[in-house]
């Protein structure tokens, strides 16, 4: 018969392997480029030395001559707070009670709710890799009663739950995205509290996750003055390599980034991120030129096209007209563990939800990534596109 300990024995045994492996190496190509590493955590922070320059102590001198000056190698300090990250599911009791006597329905039960939850924590782990920590998803440009329109809909997407901001101020939160209409750039929603003033120019993020989640390239390559605590204006090898100059897409605009990073920042290029629409224009080009276009096959299950045996990797996360250029050797995702579920003070990982009649289990990780080397990374914005996208 089946009970809340067998579902929870389910959950630890079985399921949690097998949702670990998937978020680590499934959910995104790019993350699974990134090492992981529990190294550098200390308490609720990371703190990592991260080496820049060469060392100083070398030179040529004569035979009789004095010895070069030690000068060691140059450290600084990035210190970053672990980001709490988190996904839940929930079981009412009546489902769980037509089910104890039913092997495969239970299985099928747990299943589906195993397959949201990576489902979601997938979508939401890719989209993180290219943000900037905030959080923001969109900004709206007009509203309706449950219709907003946006700059943009790639972070959305139906589920979701949402927050909308003015500034600092919480406009309106729990509000549920029913659908995206991804050619208009609107979303619909529904919402259980009364409905607020929400006006143009207030800010959408995931439900209580604003200025919460992991820095994303999207942080390393903003203007923002710090950057893991250290400042921009002080450490200028912190800046990466941008370029935005309005260009059609080539081998050569690509090449010059590479080799830019190559001679100068000792920088190995391994990994390209760019939007399907900067994907097409270089299928495209390379298609004018008959060229061979080359697939190449990744971990995780990812395939990708190829520059000189680098994989070209789309990415819905990626602005429409952007190029990343990366070496991911470069980057860590530092964790305080892998994925776990939650327990509480008696062990337990299902709890009933207080006043209702549901159970409920949260699966929990403490991680932030890390980049050594800002300044080996490079991003090519204004891209033009010649193949035209509905979206």
């Amino acid at each position: 018969m089946v009970t809340i300990n067998s579902a929870e024995n389910a959950l630890k045994s079985v399921y949690l392997g097998v949702v670990a492996n998937q978020l680590n190496i499934s959910a995104n190509p790019l993350l699974t480029k990134i090492k992981r590493s529990n190294k550098d955590v200390w308490g609720k922070e990371i703190r990592k030395l991260a080496p820049y320059g060469i060392n100083g102590g070398i030179g040529a001198g004569s035979e009789t001559g004095s010895l070069p000056t030690a000068a060691g190698n140059n450290y600084a300090q990035f210190v970053a707070e672990l980001k709490n990250l988190y996904g839940k599911i929930e079981l009412s009791d009546k489902a769980i009670r037509s089910s104890a006597n039913n092997i495969g329905a239970f299985v099928n039960l747990l299943a589906d709710e195993m397959e949201g939850l990576v489902k979601a924590s997938s979508f939401n782990l890719g989209r993180m890799l290219y943000g900037d920590g905030s959080g923001l998803l969109a900004t709206i440009s007009s509203y309706s009663e449950g219709v907003a329109t946006c700059d943009k809909v790639k972070n959305l997407i139906e589920g979701m739950v949402i927050d909308i901001y003015n500034g600092e101020s919480l406009v309106q939160g729990g509000i549920r995205i029913t659908y995206v209409d991804r050619v208009n750039k609107k979303f619909h929603f529904v919402t259980t509290s009364a409905s607020a003033s929400i006006t143009t120019g207030n800010k959408v993020y995931v439900q209580g996750s604003k200025g919460y989640e992991i820095t994303g390239l999207g942080k390393i390559f903003s203007d923002s003055e710090t950057l893991y605590g250290l400042s921009r204006a002080n450490y200028k090898w912190l800046a990466p390599y941008k370029s935005s100059t309005q260009t059609e897409i080539s081998d050569i605009l690509i090449q010059s980034a590479i080799d830019y990073l190559d001679e100068n920042v000792d920088s190995k290029i391994n990994f390209i991120a760019c939007s399907s629409a900067v994907r097409r224009a270089y299928q495209e080009y390379l298609g004018a030129y008959r060229r061979n276009i080359d697939v190449m096959d990744l971990e995780g299950g990812f395939k990708a096209i190829s520059h000189n045996g680098i994989p070209v990797v789309t990415d819905r996360f990626v602005d429409d007209d952007t190029l990343y250029l990366l070496n991911t050797d470069d980057f860590t995702l530092h964790e305080l563990c892998d994925w776990n579920w939650l327990e509480g003070e008696d062990g337990k990982i299902i709890k009933q939800n207080p006043g209702f009649p549901t159970y409920s289990a949260t699966l929990v990780k403490y991680a932030e990534l890390i980049c050594d080397k800002p300044a080996g990374q490079a991003k090519i914005s204004g891209i033009k596109s010649t193949v035209t996208s509905p979206f």
